[in-house]
């Protein structure tokens, strides 16, 4: 059984069809990730599995349980995006009040204080927290009780690089425990390692679903290949593979995939005058467009 199960999803607003007909499902210990520009349906899948917008077709069911059930609300962790605690409170107070509703041991919320980096601030009020630490409190109390479905809605926002990393190792954590993980965000980047699939909504409608390397190869985009020469190499290098001179030492090539291994041979056949290639095939935010048909930047 699936520890979240989507069959023909949809929501209607009067007029309005914000999703339309969305399947998907996601095993114990799989991370997707589920992109979408805004106004795309993401929010609002996320308001069904957790029981707060009505469905208006379809199924979801949540280790088979309804969305909003008490079964489903025991086995589930949520990140909003915009996470808000009582500023009264200190740290550590609210994560052992989160602790008591979810019947989890205090010992795990405190050490949850010092596995999100909040064990030196656990005792001040929460007001005087950034929002990276408020989001880091928000995390934590996510973990508590080894939820097996945990849904993360942008909850890398306000987090420096090295929290971000810290972060998705903590989720990486409760994959490997056995957590289902629903992750909605904008930072492409940061997802191309840490996910195990890619659903992609346009529109209400779910336009891709599958592993990155998969959507690589169904979309059959251009791959860059750089190759660094000398100053004294460049010219014959460009003589004989033709490409792009970018500055004094590098050529950039742009080829299909299938013709990589070709370009790749042509390039090793030139021997020690090259000094190094790089191959960067699509990247994340290069699919999306190519599958969402989302020319603008999103944000």
């Amino acid at each position: 059984m699936p520890a979240l199960d989507i069959k023909n999803l949809f929501k209607r607003y009067h007029s309005l069809q914000a999703v339309s007909d969305v399947s998907l499902q996601i095993e114990a210990g799989e991370r997707v990730a589920l992109l979408g520009h805004n106004g795309a349906g993401k929010t609002t899948i996320i308001r069904m599995i957790l029981g707060l917008t009505a469905i208006s077709q379809g199924n979801i069911s949540i280790l088979g349980a309804e969305p909003g059930s008490r079964k489903a609300r025991n086995v589930t962790g949520f990140l909003p995006e915009s996470v808000a605690f009582h500023g009264s409170l200190t740290g550590r107070e609210q994560l052992h009040h989160c602790a008591r509703l979810k019947s989890a041991p205090l010992s795990q919320a405190d050490a949850l204080l010092e596995r999100v980096g909040l064990a030196h601030a656990a005792d001040r009020k929460i007001r005087t927290y950034s929002k990276g630490m408020r989001q880091r409190v928000g995390l934590a109390q996510v973990v508590l009780g080894d939820p097996k479905l945990a849904i993360l809605d942008e909850p890398t926002s306000g987090l420096d690089p090295i929290s971000r990393h810290e972060f998705y190792d903590i989720v990486e954590e409760l994959a490997q425990k056995g957590a289902a993980i629903l992750l909605s965000s904008h930072a492409l980047t940061e997802l191309e390692l840490r996910t195990d699939r890619i659903s992609i909504l346009s529109k209400g409608k779910l336009v891709a679903n599958d592993s990155l390397s998969r959507l690589r190869m169904s979309a059959d985009l251009p791959i860059r290949v750089t190759v660094t020469a000398t100053p004294e190499t460049v010219g014959d290098i460009h003589g004989k593979l033709g490409g792009h001179r970018v500055n004094g030492q590098l050529i950039e090539f742009y080829c299909q995939p299938q013709e990589k291994v070709q370009l790749l041979s042509s390039i090793t056949a030139l021997g020690s005058i090259v000094k190094d290639v790089d191959v960067t095939p699509a990247s994340l935010e290069q699919l999306y467009r190519h599958y969402s048909g989302v020319s603008e930047e999103m944000h």
